[in-house]
């Protein structure tokens, strides 16, 4: 098998990948729909759509260290099931509530809320129970193929979504049915966890609930100054520049006047991209935190390049240069996380990722969305572009500061720590 899909020749894994695709399309088809059902409720408020997005990831910010700590705590498989109707339920109610014409915006708002509790519960576990599929050897390719599936869902929700909105009408009815099939769609991987063969899954040993286990995650990471540079890189990127499913909207509809399909395919165009760096990585077999670093220098230059971009069609053309230098910090990002940390620690070390990762979206959103609409829409990428780039030179100077801490305290203890022969004497 290519070197590309090794991780596919483990029969679980495949499974867990195919009912991804159905699912993760399904999602992309709703991020679109959500966003244009708020755009049509509120006559294409920025700052509705920033708080819509802000709450849907609030749960994260709040919720991801008790996540970690059950993902710790009971089996993942399990765990997943739950999860899935934990975000189909709410992603029904907003589908009939949009088709039925009673959708007000305080209905997305809450709606929204709910169902980021069902993704704060799913993400560290969804993160971590791939090493329990796939071995320490293929673990870095099935991170990558995870990226990949997410992607060719990516390119196929967004301009899937365009169209089926477009056909049926537009308007907030049309995005209900779009909803309504994400909610069906999470059933595919309720199957395929079904389906699985718990034999073939190296599961750790449930951790048994102890006083102070969400904290003594806390302290592993901050021992570790290679994971803080990382967590600090993501917070940057992920709080104010990767909130494509609002830019893209704000820049569609303001920037370049136009309609869902159009908004459809900016995601798409972008997913291509990020489909090829999700790829690249499946090949990598061994990865490091320089590669974090300049992918995320990278991703904020070309995001600030893609706020200037001067048509629609110029826009399109650099998208998928940004989809790939996000992608590529991403998976990279992911895969030092889970790759260096020790497997009893993996479900709080990743929930503590997941929170700084996704959980700045609610802080960041809302400041994009009134930067949107105040300086224009522009700006939203202009923005979240420099402030990458001032987060990852931060970040590198507080690792470095660090090094040369431990560095100097190791030559302090050398020098201090009596010699064997003074000892014995």
């Amino acid at each position: 098998m290519s070197p590309t899909f090794r991780a596919l020749a483990n029969r679980n894994y495949r499974l867990y990948a195919a009912g991804g695709v159905v699912s993760n399309t399904g999602t992309w088809m709703q991020r679109v729909a959500q966003d244009w059902l708020v755009l049509v409720l509120t006559a294409g408020s920025g700052t509705a759509l920033g708080i819509t997005t802000g709450l849907q990831f609030l749960p994260i910010l709040l919720l991801s260290p008790y996540a970690g700590l059950l993902a710790d705590r009971f089996p993942k498989r399990r765990m997943l099931q739950l999860t899935q109707l934990m975000m189909a339920v709410p992603a029904g109610l907003l589908g009939v509530l949009a088709i039925t014409g009673v959708a007000e915006v305080w209905h997305v708002y809450a709606i929204a809320l709910v169902f980021g509790i069902g993704t704060a519960f799913d993400g560290p576990a969804r993160q971590s129970f791939v090493s329990e599929m796939v071995g320490p050897e293929d673990l870095p390719n099935a991170v990558g193929l995870n990226s990949a599936s997410f992607n060719a869902a990516r390119m196929l929700g967004p301009a899937l979504a365009g169209v089926l909105i477009g056909a049926l009408g537009g308007g907030a009815a049309a995005t209900g049915w779009v909803i309504l099939l994400n909610a069906i769609s999470y059933g595919a991987v309720v199957v395929a966890l079904e389906r699985m063969d718990p034999r073939l899954l190296d599961t750790p040993t449930p951790q048994p609930r102890t006083k102070g286990m969400i904290r003594d995650g806390i302290r592993y990471v901050r021992s570790r100054p290679d994971l803080k540079l990382i967590l600090m890189i993501v917070f940057f990127a992920g709080t104010f520049g990767l909130n494509f499913q609002m830019t893209s909207a704000l820049m569609a509809t303001e920037v370049f006047d136009q309609k869902a399909e159009g908004y459809g395919i900016i995601g798409s165009v972008l997913a291509i991209g990020s489909l090829t760096g999700a790829l690249l990585a499946a090949r990598r077999t061994r990865i490091r935190y320089r590669l974090v670093v300049l992918a995320a220098l990278a991703f904020g230059i070309a995001e600030v390049i893609a706020g200037l971009a001067p048509t629609y069609w110029s826009f399109l053309v650099w998208a998928p240069v940004l989809g790939l230098a996000a992608l590529t910090m991403i998976t990279a990002a992911n895969t030092v996380m889970q790759t260096t940390t020790v497997a009893h620690m993996r479900g709080r070390v990743m929930a503590l990722y997941m929170m700084i990762f996704m959980g700045g979206t609610p802080l960041g959103a809302p400041i994009v969305g009134w930067i949107g609409e105040t300086f224009g829409a522009r700006w939203t990428l202009i923005g979240g572009g420099l402030a990458t780039i001032f987060g990852v030179l931060l970040a590198v100077v507080l690792f470095r500061r660090s090094e040369r801490a431990a560095a100097v305290a190791e030559a302090t203890i050398a020098v201090t720590e009596p010699k064997p022969s003074q000892s014995a004497a």
